[in-house]
């Protein structure tokens, strides 16, 4: 990202951040829902929650979309159910059952993530095991976990590194390699690795970074405007692990952050008098979202809007063929 021009803020400010809001892989994942539905019509059935997003979801489900997470939920139609997995991806194991049912099923997998899907195939053919940095239970890491039957770990943190160096599982200490979730936090990851290369001299990295391009230029927007804000709004889903991250950013620079659905979670106590605010959101929140919240702020002073950071991102990824 390159350094926005310094900017003077008057007290009761917004700073926007750039980029914000909507991926690649979240919009791709949207379209796709949307196609199926005008092509095939009322209902399909939705593997989890296509993005961690509510009001998308929300709207989604009035349109005929029904949400499971579980391929038992979907019913035995004639001529088979219309089914989609989530931008999180899905396991080799969910992959046969829907094969198994006839399902007629596009995939809303983001590229970024099929990526790492390929990753661990290719890996394992080698009989390399993997180590893989993630969140426990996040739909994304049991997918990319799901993509092996065996040799392939989980850690966290540092502490996990730790403990999988000492458990004696890595077999050949010099045949490991390491992949990470999409989502994670740049600075945490960062120290994560560093900890599986002192444990694992000979460790692998990914060919290219496996945390996205948006994950990443979203936290560094955060980092430039969280030390020039006193409180920091991130909105976007508490199950939205990248938003969850983007708070996570601003507080250690100092910010009070709230993760926030939307502008009906505010609350006026949060902002002083003289408060500058930042204001960004995770890549499943729809910008008129963001847009809500900015007229709240305006509605209690805060009505002048700077934007900051750099907004330069054009990437864009095809749709399934079918739709």
């Amino acid at each position: 990202m390159h350094p926005s021009q310094p900017i003077t803020f008057q007290p009761k400010s917004v700073i926007l951040a750039n980029p914000r809001g909507f991926c690649a892989g979240v919009d791709r994942a949207i379209a796709i829902v949307d196609r199926a539905l005008e092509k095939f019509g009322a209902p399909i059935y939705v593997r989890h929650e296509v993005v961690h997003n509510k009001h998308v979801v929300d709207d989604l489900k009035s349109r005929g979309a029904i949400f499971v997470e579980e391929l038992k939920d979907v019913p035995d139609l004639p001529d088979g159910a219309v089914v989609i997995y989530s931008a999180h991806g899905v396991s080799l194991a969910l992959q046969a059952e829907a094969a198994g049912r006839k399902f007629r099923v596009f995939d809303a997998t983001c590229p970024l993530v099929t990526k790492v899907h390929v990753e661990v195939a290719q890996l394992r053919k080698q009989d390399v095991e993997i180590i893989m940095i993630g969140h426990q239970g996040h739909p994304e890491v049991e997918g990319t976990m799901g993509q092996a039957k065996e040799g392939i770990f989980l850690v966290e943190d540092e502490a996990d590194v730790l403990a999988i160096a000492a458990s004696g599982k890595i077999r050949n200490p010099e045949k490991v390699a390491f992949v990470t979730q999409t989502t994670l936090s740049v600075d945490d990851t960062a120290k994560v690795v560093e900890s599986l290369q002192r444990a694992f001299p000979e460790i692998r990295p990914p060919r290219k970074d496996d945390i996205c391009y948006a994950t990443t230029n979203r936290q560094n927007a955060v980092k430039e405007i969280a030390p020039m804000v006193d409180v920091f709004i991130v909105v976007g889903s508490k199950a939205s692990s990248n938003a969850n991250r983007l708070r996570e950013v601003a507080e250690r620079l100092g910010a009070q952050a709230y993760l926030v659905d939307d502008a009906d979670a505010l609350a006026p106590d949060w902002f002083t008098a003289g408060a500058t605010v930042g204001v960004t959101a995770g890549a499943s929140t729809p910008e008129h979202l963001v847009m809500g919240v900015i007229d709240r702020l305006a509605a209690w002073g805060f009505a002048a809007v700077r934007e900051a950071g750099d907004d330069h991102e054009n990437v864009s990824f095809r749709l399934p063929s079918g739709l």
